[in-house]
């Protein structure tokens, strides 16, 4: 055996599992018809791994082991397009006078009569996705790149390498020397539902509809996530060509000989003379457009010959041969469940229909705008209203108005923002204000409001809070603004490497202001309270706080009660910490806060031990001669006692006053010894 046959064996082999499993993949990905059970599948995968693993030197550009994984990329290098990638004219008409008004324009264009012969067109589907131009030289992918602004995109070719109905390699013994291919990725309804449906049972975020989906991952930097998300790619359309024989001279021939290249073509097109069949396909989609799997916005109509499009050309950077037919804004009725109002990055409050789900524009709507307590007035939007949703492209549904004739007497009262939420912000609890002049409610809690992000970290990081020289505002802009930083704890997991790419930072910057984030996590108890923005808490009220509690955890778990016990807190501040404690993501904040190092010192032990009531629990019932209740209570908290609210075993002592009740007798049953006013006052002493 010659030495190097082993070798031209695994090549030979490596060869047939890339030819066998690319065939897989387009039977399975764009036919739906799998030619091979699962397991054969992965067992001819996992010896390709294997193959290629021992013989580095057969792993190739086309090879299926290639699609996913790969490096992050810190940015997305520019892609000049060889041939611009223009958009096409949109016609406004949505009726079938579109379509006649398109045919008269390139009949008037060719200079034909009423008596020529018709022209004859090519229709498809308009893709309501992310396009894209990809190139392939003699039949490699080797690159592909966005849109971008017509002239130059982004080179996104390792995201692109993991769409499974994609070939990496074209199919045909003789391909084109050149072909760029013009498309679109998209992502279908049903796996983008499988999709969300995945990342709510982990908790993870979702995906808001299919197309920001779709060119949400294409635009990711790192490959790895793009390959969790499912997309597919449709080819409509070509660029560059070099070295193709026997070229097609139709629109329609184009996309045959893309589909026998391997390309995915999507099956709904037609062609055909005269304006009648853009007609009728136009009406056809239309009514076929929910069963789609799917997103369009409309059909495209193109003149199908070669040559008459390049006789017809361009007008302002846009094909004369080809027109978009878009369809009119759809419009369903639903029913209103509830009102809600959400708040946005400045404090503006914005209601929000929730509705009966309605499929609409193509895709299932279940919220819808609601704009601002002067719109809903002026439609008298009410919960359990029928009304009439539109969404139209890309626009955010929105209620057009309410279908009177079916209102009944169960329906909610009048919206009223004041009264519909109690006064308070929905997200943080503050109050709301609706200055004069002015149609939108705003939240003031903008220094703890979770959803006023900016507002919190400049707070935060201020002088006389935690002090983080050099975090300014145009930096908490652009922290905030690229989803570097979210919650107040991604302050302390930045780096330098990180910040030296901002604008406006380089490494000297960068570094010293992690320096000055890492010297903020040893502070004082009182500027910890203050910095994390509770409302009515000044640098006073915080600094009292932690002097009589002396411990976070204390003041955490504090009623308002013994909030109250505080000197100069009354019952509004009191009740202000307390809800602010009271709220979940805020307790969460402060413990991932101290989880990142955030520390201060806590004299806590030190000043229980030499109170004379330390470690003690006291139940006070009756009325005491000379001290209120909360007199009473508050001499035995600033002894170091604790008051609880009923008697057990652990009581130390029950103070008892004149007209006492049952937890006198409690305490005389269970044997815990009992105290008037006087017995008190000694103890305190």
């Amino acid at each position: 055996m010659r030495p190097d046959s082993t070798d031209t064996a695994a090549a030979a082999r490596a060869a047939s599992l890339r030819e066998l499993i690319a065939r897989y993949d387009r039977a399975y990905y764009q036919f739906d018809a799998p030619l091979v059970a699962d397991a054969d599948y992965d067992a001819l995968f996992q010896e390709l791994q294997q193959l290629e693993a021992a013989h580095p030197e057969l792993r190739t550009p086309d090879s299926p082991t290639q699609r996913v994984g790969g490096r992050a990329l810190a940015a997305f290098a520019p892609v000049r397009h060889s041939v611009p990638m223009l958009s096409i004219q949109t016609e406004t008409d949505t009726t079938p006078a579109g379509a006649i008004a398109f045919d008269q324009r390139v009949r008037a264009k060719l200079g034909l009569g009423p008596h020529d012969p018709p022209v004859g067109y090519e229709a498809e589907l308009k893709f309501d996705g992310l396009a894209i131009s990809l190139r392939y030289e003699d039949g490699v992918l080797v690159r592909g790149a966005t849109r971008g602004d017509g002239e130059t995109g982004e080179d996104v070719t390792q995201n692109l390498r993991t769409i499974r109905s994609l070939p990496l390699r074209l199919a045909g013994a003789h391909p084109p020397a050149v072909l760029e291919v013009r498309g679109e990725v998209v992502m279908k309804r049903a796996d983008f539902e499988h999709y969300n449906e995945r990342q709510r049972a982990r908790s993870l975020p979702t995906l808001v509809n299919p197309r920001n989906g779709a060119a949400g991952s294409i635009r990711q930097l790192d490959p790895n996530i793009a390959a969790q998300r499912p997309l597919a790619f449709y080819a409509y359309g070509w660029g560059e060509i070099r070295g193709w024989a026997e070229q097609p001279g139709s629109q329609h021939g184009m996309l045959d000989a893309l589909a026998e290249f391997g390309l995915p073509v999507a099956s709904q097109r037609v062609h055909g003379p005269g304006p009648n069949a853009l007609i009728d396909f136009h009406a056809r989609i239309a009514a076929l457009r929910d069963q789609l799997p799917f997103d369009i916005d409309g059909v495209v109509y193109k003149v199908d010959s070669l040559a008459l499009q390049e006789r017809l050309g361009f007008r302002n950077r846009e094909p004369v041969w080809a027109v978009a037919h878009k369809y009119p804004a759809q419009e369903r009725a639903t029913r209103v469940l509830a009102i809600d109002v959400q708040v946005g990055r400045t404090g503006k409050l914005t209601p929000v229909a929730r509705l009966e789900p309605v499929f609409v524009g193509g895709v299932t709507v279940t919220n819808a705008t609601l704009h601002n307590e002067d719109e809903i007035r002026r439609k008298d939007v009410r919960v359990g209203d029928t009304v009439i949703v539109r969404r139209a492209g890309d626009v955010i549904p929105e209620v057009v108005g309410v279908v009177l004739e079916r209102r009944t007497p169960e329906v909610g009262s009048p919206f009223a923002m004041w009264a519909w939420l109690g006064g308070k912000c929905p997200v943080c609890g503050s109050a709301i204000v609706r200055e004069e002049g002015e149609v939108d409610w705003r939240c003031i809690g903008g220094l703890y409001c979770p959803a006023q992000r900016k507002q919190a970290l400049l707070h935060f990081a201020s002088r006389r809070a935690i002090d983080i020289e050099g975090l300014g505002e145009k930096l908490v802009d652009q922290l905030v603004d690229g989803g570097i930083v979210r919650v107040l704890p991604d302050l302390y997991r930045l780096g330098v490497a990180k910040l030296a790419n901002l604008e406006r930072m380089a490494n000297k910057s960068a570094s010293n202001l992690v320096a000055a984030i890492e010297g903020s996590k040893h502070t004082t108890l009182a500027r910890f309270i203050y910095a994390l923005g509770i409302r009515h808490v000044g640098e006073a009220t915080a600094k009292d706080l932690a002097q009589h509690f002396c411990s976070l955890d204390a003041i955490m778990s504090a009623s308002v009660e013994d909030l109250c016990q505080v000197a100069d807190i009354g019952p509004i501040v009191a009740q202000s910490i307390h809800t602010f404690f009271e709220q979940p993501h805020n307790r969460e904040v402060v413990e991932q806060l101290r989880a990142a190092g955030v520390h201060w010192s806590e004299l806590r032990s030190q000043r229980e031990g030499s109170k004379p009531l330390a470690g003690m629990t006291f139940v006070l019932t009756g009325a005491l001669p000379n001290l209120t209740r909360d007199e009473a209570k508050a001499r035995i908290e600033a002894s170091g006692g604790k008051v609880a609210g009923s008697v057990s075993k652990k009581t130390n002592y029950v103070v008892a006053g004149a007209e006492a009740g049952s937890k006198l007798a409690k305490a005389q049953e269970l044997g815990v010894p009992i105290l008037d006013e006087a017995g008190l006052l000694g103890l305190v002493s």
